[in-house]
């Protein structure tokens, strides 16, 4: 009995330090601290027709900056960003990040009878759209530093009313960030889908840094050096070499209460497109211009709060482009130029916390030298005036400009007309009975999540 009694208080000694010494055991460097799962995403539910009633894939111009209203032409798109962010015991973190989409690009109605892409155009199928890994916490590195390594939309930027994205680096590639300032090398094979000319692939080192504060806002500033790889697989038609910069301001609505965005950029040869518009649409075709084509591009949008019910989007945009997109080309035209403006207003009242009225009135101006083949209108001179208005009822969780989510009936009308005789006469098209008017209504469904 006595034994016993001495050998349990040992035993009981001997677990209690073997538990102490678990417990005090040092954390492994890569032990996880935090992880865990982030899904963010779009999705677009949009019913539109024309005038005669069917689906339509006319955006009437809107990529162009011709104008400004509810034209996208997806009837279902949907957007999931995930993102694994980790934090590890030594301080580094890691975040990987996935992009996918459906519907981008397809106009067409669906019912659910199994495949839906029936006629083989593979236009807005589920894609993943970007595919990255950021690191950063690295011991070598300046605290607030990253890198990154993937395919990415780069510091993207969009018009608020054209939805045009102005800004961006689409492609795979790399980068290094420190405190909103960075470099990255940006690649992509230009050409649409599998039309990609072989052995050419372009490449854009980016240079920006950003949240600037001055003025009473924020500069931001980019600059791209854009190459083409191997040289000898381009004509002398085709840009191989360019440089864009942009500067941008962020501030309040022209001294009232709201916010804008204004932006100055200019670019040549390869970086033609707005200067800092870099991917797949870059260049190396034939049909792209020489490092002589330039452009300057400016834009300034914003959201005016004008008292508790009223609130004003605007947006007015320009773009000057010289021998881009395929003028210049042909030495008897007339010019080898295009100008583009858009002046855009969107007030929005709100009855109460759950709906609001939506107004949206546009004007777009374009002049350029493209003439139209179909017609057999040559390289002249052609001004075409666009005007748009639209009202919209939009039932909503919340009445805020950016309130979503929210469903939106809306109506549309829309005017064009050009300087050209024969292109005048065309007004809309065939379809649209060769009016120079015509409207659409629909509605349209969105959630941010």
């Amino acid at each position: 009995m006595t034994k016993n009694l001495r050998i349990l208080p040992l035993a009981g000694a001997i677990a209690l330090l073997s538990g102490n010494a678990m417990a005090n055991e040092a954390p492994e460097p890569t032990d996880i601290l935090t992880d865990g799962w982030e899904v963010n995403g779009y999705i677009r539910a949009s019913w539109r027709v024309d005038e005669n009633g069917t689906s339509t894939s006319n955006e009437y111009g809107k990529p162009d900056y011709n104008l400004a209203a509810t034209t996208g032409k997806n009837p279902n798109q949907v957007e999931f960003n995930i993102s694994k962010n980790t934090a590890f015991q030594n301080g580094v973190w890691s975040q990987l990040g996935v992009r996918a989409e459906y519907g981008n690009g397809d106009s067409s109605f669906y019912s659910s009878t199994g495949s839906e892409d029936s006629n083989n155009r593979n236009e807005g199928p589920f894609e993943v759209k970007e595919a990255y890994l950021r690191l950063g916490g690295l011991s070598y590195l300046p605290e607030d530093a990253d890198i990154w390594a993937g395919r990415r939309f780069l510091n993207r930027a969009a018009g608020l009313l054209s939805g045009e994205f102005w800004k961006q680096s689409s492609g795979v590639g790399f980068g290094y960030e420190q405190n909103s300032s960075g470099i990255a090398v940006v690649s992509v094979d230009p050409g649409e889908k599998a039309d990609k000319p072989d052995g050419k692939t372009l490449h854009s080192i980016d240079l920006y840094s950003y949240n600037h504060e001055a003025l009473g806002g924020s500069f931001n500033f980019d600059v791209k050096f854009m190459m083409a790889g191997d040289k000898d697989k381009y004509t002398d038609k085709e840009a191989t070499d360019g440089i864009g910069a942009a500067i941008t301001y962020n501030g309040n609505y022209y001294g009232l209460d709201g916010w804008t965005t204004t932006a100055l950029a200019y670019g040549r040869g390869l970086a033609a497109n707005r200067g800092v518009n870099f991917g797949q649409w870059s260049g190396g075709t034939s049909t792209v211009d020489s490092d002589k084509g330039n452009s300057i591009f400016f834009t300034s949008y914003g959201v005016l709060n004008i008292n508790d019910r009223w609130q004003m989007a605007s947006e007015v945009t320009y773009l000057h482009g010289e021998k881009i997109w395929g003028l210049g080309s042909n030495p008897n035209a007339d010019g080898d130029t295009v100008d583009r403006l858009l002046i855009a207003l969107r007030p929005s009242y709100m009855v109460n916390d759950n709906f609001r009225w939506e107004f949206t009135a546009s004007y777009g101006f374009e002049k350029d030298y493209w003439g139209d083949i179909n017609l057999g209108v040559g390289n002249v001179e052609n001004k075409t005036n666009i005007y748009a208005a639209e009202i919209a009822a939009v039932f909503t969780v919340n009445s805020d400009y950016f309130g979503r989510p929210q469903i939106k009936p809306f109506v549309t009308f829309m005017s064009k007309d050009s300087s050209n005789e024969i292109i005048d006469k065309d007004g809309w098209g065939e379809k649209y009975g060769k009016d120079k008017s015509t409207y659409q209504f629909g509605v349209e469904g969105e959630i941010w999540f």
